[in-house]
């Protein structure tokens, strides 16, 4: 078929859903006044199903100007989804598709006659809850990107934004490609009933426009780990050093999540390559005035190597093996939340890949801890992050 006239009927997809992970983030403003309240973006996965033509009920066309698409719908059921966790609500979240609204879209020719890049879209209908709350949005959140392959899969070890600012935002966004964000934000989220309907006219939580403004990208990881981790973060501020012992429970979606992507999942050759796609570990600090908590960046991703970088294959990989991560970190606090000026490297051994007791530490040049404008409050001179329990797949587990 020549080039000039591609549909997609020309990448004979399978009649079946695509159930792949999901790395996103959502900046959220707390309470009912948009303008006023504390911003936390909050990093989120998980995995998602996409149903889709060639499936049945799923169109094929092509319009009169030639361009071709094909339609697809972002189901929602009880063992799919994203969650994180929140610094300010000291609680999960996690965020579904509304079951009782159609949360369907597109993938699009930009250009006529040529499949890729092709625009993304969906119509968004969410369900955010936490422990204590089911918030609903009365609004369709438009979802938009542009992509270059169905799945859309992001390569790894890659950022969302075609840049790194610092920063809760506000700041304009620009995405990378394989990447997809809310367009149509900011958006309110009211408590919902058992029809998942907003009720009353004040607001809990809103969605902002950035810096992760409803945001997420498909990956494709050998092994995901999903972690418990206790530990302790050193600082020194207005010269006195303080050690924060910290802990986070992956079943409250917090700890750690890992990502491995065996030589077949990227194009580095050979060597498994590692990404700390999710933190989130509490605890106190009298230094920085209260609860404190260490996370991972969204704009700038914590990429590392599992094993000695010549394995064809992530089953090739001998244990005891080293676990080295570039830790890109940022520290939430009372009164600001300040980012690591520069990546800090952590290493440990994995003795398999049951990851319990693996220990990783700082190794090498430490870090300025500085406020979105720049200024540094801190350093961070020591890290210790010991795994305990952790429930290991090719899947993540979502509802724990």
């Amino acid at each position: 078929m020549s080039s000039l006239r591609e549909t997609y009927e020309s990448l004979n997809l399978e009649p079946k859903p695509i159930r792949p992970h999901i790395l996103a983030a959502a900046t959220v403003v707390f309470g009912d006044d948009y303008y006023a309240g504390r911003r936390e973006t909050i990093n989120l996965s998980g995995f998602v199903q996409l149903n889709k033509w060639p499936m049945p009920g799923f169109e094929h066309r092509v319009d009169e100007k030639g361009h071709a698409e094909l339609s697809l719908e972002l189901i929602s059921a009880p063992e799919v989804g994203i969650k994180g966790y929140s610094y300010e609500l000291d609680d999960r979240i996690q965020v579904l598709s509304n079951p009782f609204l159609p949360n369907t879209g597109h993938v699009r020719q930009i250009v006529p006659g040529k499949n890729f890049p092709a625009e993304f879209y969906i119509r968004r209908f969410g369900i955010l809850e936490t422990s204590t709350l089911r918030l609903a949005h009365r609004n369709v959140i438009d979802i938009l990107g542009v992509v270059d392959g169905i799945p859309p899969y992001k390569k790894p070890l890659t950022g969302p934004y075609l840049g790194s600012p610092r920063g809760d935002g506000p700041f304009d966004v620009v995405q990378a490609p394989n990447v997809v964000r809310g367009t149509t934000l900011p958006e309110a989220w009211y408590p919902a009933n058992d029809e998942n309907e907003p009720v009353g006219i004040t607001p809990t939580v809103f969605f902002a426009a950035s810096a992760g403004p409803c945001m997420s990208m498909l990956v494709d990881p050998s092994m995901i780990m999903q972690v418990s981790m206790e530990g302790s973060v050193t600082i020194e501020k207005d010269g006195r050093t303080e050690t924060i012992d910290l802990a986070g429970d992956y079943r409250k979606a917090a700890g750690t999540e890992i990502l491995l992507f065996g030589p077949e999942k990227h194009d580095q050759g050979a060597g498994v390559l590692a990404q700390m796609a999710r933190v989130a570990m509490s605890g106190h600090s009298d230094l920085l005035g209260g609860r404190v908590m260490l996370r991972a960046s969204w704009p700038r991703p914590s990429g590392g190597t599992l094993g000695e970088g010549t394995e064809e294959s992530l089953s090739r990989v001998r244990y005891p093996s080293d676990l080295h991560i570039d830790g890109e970190f940022e520290l939430v606090a009372p009164q600001a939340t300040l980012y690591a000026a520069n990546a800090v490297h952590v290493s440990g051994k994995l003795s398999d890949l049951e990851p319990t007791g693996t220990e990783l530490s700082l190794v090498g040049a430490d870090s300025a801890l500085l406020t979105a404008g720049g200024e540094v409050k801190a350093r961070l001179t020591g890290l210790k992050l010991v795994m305990r329990d952790a429930h290991v797949g090719e899947t993540a587990a979502v509802n724990i």
